[in-house]
């Protein structure tokens, strides 16, 4: 332990004799920090400014006026990351446990409250073992004072959750409602009841590492968005992402100096498959369309056919959401139906343009779908693409098929610009099953079945397996020759910069949950 503390200590002095974080190798360090130490290693140096560190809890009973110590487990605070204001609370899990007592959430209230007020993100560094079992009621009223500010902060600023040890009962709900929450391997974990628990009332065997790490909800619940392999590797995340976003609703997105040059891709131009039954990756043509190395992947490891995330486009911040061929021939089902719509949702929260990259053959069928409730879930992002005022830009690149053609960001649900590729095939359903239902009586009644079928699949094709029909009736703004994507995005979101959207006096609508 002590050779630990050494080494880091060794990291940190470095750090400052050398002026850069960016020296200190996140892939090497594997052992947990201090709040203290996070709140060094996010914020640019010398930019922290605490609040409330002299702060006591008021408990009498169960000999807590005996251990009073400064601060009651949390370090609350502002600063700057990339010279743009923040306010930031670091549980100390060497204070009672990190556990959350009546005035530790009067501390992280007050710099909610602040955030607001200032317009600026809100960070949090969870790491607590719950409510002070001390304190009663009082610590649980705690926790809702909190939930309570996380809705009425929701939309307004940016709100960030990094769970960097336990994360168990109450506690995971202010989490939970924030807009990202990015976990740590092997040293962090969320449930709402624990292991003991869990084989009381159910009698199965389950570790901590299984029932709430990392891995399984990066992959199994969809809870974290994002994981670092260790603390350093999942503050650097956390830096990343603020790049990408305002700092509260009433901004635009952070914009980079970008020369525009030649803009052409032709990359793009061969990367469908002839066999329109053969996948691709969409991952490829998102490389293809934006920054060169901007895309910053959301959710990459769960409902992984559909793929989400932020990139830049000629130097501007935008959110992508695409489908994946690679993974269940890209179909919408219940979870990506709400991957995509919880990220849509947030980018129209704070004005970030929407890129959608279609290619889709429906929805996904079956029992386990439609007693998950595929239709509500569907309907969730679909909901949230008609109400989205931000810039929205659609890009089809091979099928559009059914209800999905519609949900994807269709013209018909305010889609400011639609493009198509000449690969695009947008019709109610695929030739073959279409086919077999229109011309049911003539392929029973010939000579030779499979080959009528064969002809009329091909007849449908020739007819509706292109995006030409859509572009007569304007509901494809132009077909584009795929190399030209990038110039043209450029251009469509240049000219939609200043949009504005009057919409319907209400309190707020009902989505769909």
């Amino acid at each position: 332990m002590n050779k630990k503390l050494e080494q880091l200590d060794q990291k940190i002095a470095e750090a400052q004799l050398g002026g850069g974080q960016k020296r200190i190798a996140a892939q090497h360090h594997k052992g947990k920090l201090t709040a203290r130490e996070r709140i060094y290693f996010l914020l640019d140096a010398g930019s922290f400014e605490e609040i409330g560190m002299l702060v006591t809890h008021r408990c009498d009973d169960f000999g807590m006026q005996e251990q009073i110590v400064l601060g009651d487990g949390v370090v609350t605070g502002y600063g700057t990351i990339h010279g743009r204001l923040v306010y930031v609370f670091a549980q100390d899990f060497t204070v009672f446990g990190g556990s959350l007592s009546e005035t530790h959430a009067e501390k992280i209230c007050k710099i909610m409250d602040l955030a607001v007020k200032n317009g600026a993100p809100v960070i949090g560094l969870n790491d607590s073992g719950g409510a002070r079992i001390q304190e009663g009621v009082n610590s649980l009223g705690g926790y809702a004072d909190i939930f309570y500010r996380n809705v009425r902060s929701s939309g307004v600023v940016p709100q960030i959750s990094a769970i960097m040890g336990p994360c168990a009962g109450g506690a995971v709900y202010s989490p939970a409602m924030t807009d990202f929450t990015i976990m740590v391997e092997h040293t962090s974990y969320m449930f709402v009841t624990g292991p003991n628990v869990v084989k009381t009332v159910t009698n199965e065997e389950v570790t901590s590492e299984e029932l709430g790490g990392a891995h399984t909800h990066a992959t199994k619940s969809g809870v974290t968005h994002l994981t670092g392999v260790n603390e350093l590797d999942c503050i650097e995340k956390i830096k990343r992402l603020l790049s990408y976003i305002p700092q509260n609703c009433e901004e635009k997105t952070p914009r980079l100096d970008f020369p525009l040059g030649d803009e052409l891709r032709p990359q793009l131009t061969d990367l469908i498959p002839e066999n329109a039954n053969q996948p691709y990756d969409m991952r490829e043509v998102i490389a293809g369309i934006v920054d060169e190395d901007s895309f910053f992947e959301i959710h990459e490891e769960w409902a992984e056919n559909i793929v989400v995330g932020f990139a830049r486009l000629a130097g501007r911040s935008i959110g992508i959401v695409g489908n994946q061929p690679i993974s269940l021939a890209g179909v919408l089902d219940v979870n990506s139906s709400r991957k995509g719509a919880r990220f849509v949702r947030f980018c129209d929260c704070f004005n970030i343009p929407l890129l959608v990259l279609e290619d889709v053959p429906g929805f996904l069928p079956g029992t386990d779908q439609e007693w998950n409730g595929i239709i509500v879930n569907g309907a969730k992002l679909l909901y949230a693409f008609s109400e989205a005022t931000v810039p929205r830009v659609t890009v089809i690149t091979r099928k559009a098929y059914g209800g999905a053609y519609d949900v994807m960001n269709s013209k018909h649900i305010g889609a400011d610009m639609n493009f198509a590729w000449p690969t695009a095939e947008i019709a109610v359903m695929g030739a073959k099953g279409a086919s077999e239902i229109i011309f049911k009586k003539e392929i029973e009644s010939a000579a030779d079945p499979v080959a009528m079928l064969a002809e009329k699949e091909r007849e449908y094709q020739a007819t509706f397996a292109n995006p030409y029909r859509a572009a007569q009736r304007g509901f494809i703004d132009e077909v584009i020759d795929p190399k030209d994507t990038r110039r043209k995005l450029i251009k469509a979101f240049a000219m939609l910069e200043n949009k504005v959207v009057d919409r319907p006096r209400r309190k707020h609508g009902n989505i769909p949950l």
